[in-house]
């Protein structure tokens, strides 16, 4: 059984970067499935048009779980674990197609912020 979480348990930082990754997530999920841009992106990531497509819907059904963990951490803590695990994927496919370390630092910074979003919510869990 899901249960609602003590939201008094999540600090007012927590609260704040988990809400702006969220943010960040659901207009990187819009711009993966509309941008023209973010099409050429995965082109050159050498991945298809479903898996764009998958992509965008998985950033923003993560962003939805990120902020429903604030009432059910359960929620919160497979969203956060759904995104890190994303951003990993994400580190392997810049790492392979040899992009640079500049080009490759919001995965590795949304990683490290998905895994420690995700280390809280299981603390409260």
């Amino acid at each position: 059984m899901v249960t609602p979480s003590n939201s008094r348990s999540l600090t007012p930082v927590f609260q704040f970067i988990c809400v702006l990754n969220a943010v960040f997530f659901i207009i990187y999920g819009f711009q993966s499935l509309c941008s023209q841009m973010m099409i050429e992106e995965f082109k050159r990531f050498g991945l298809s048009d479903l898996q764009r497509k998958v992509t965008g819907t998985l950033q923003i059904l993560g962003s939805i779980g990120l902020l429903t963990g604030f009432i059910y951490t359960v929620i919160g803590l497979f969203a956060a674990a759904g995104l890190t695990a994303m951003m990993f994927v994400a580190l392997i496919v810049r790492i392979r197609i040899k992009d640079s370390v500049l080009q490759a630092l919001p995965s590795i910074l949304f990683l490290l912020i998905n895994g420690w979003l995700a280390f809280v919510f299981y603390k409260l869990f």
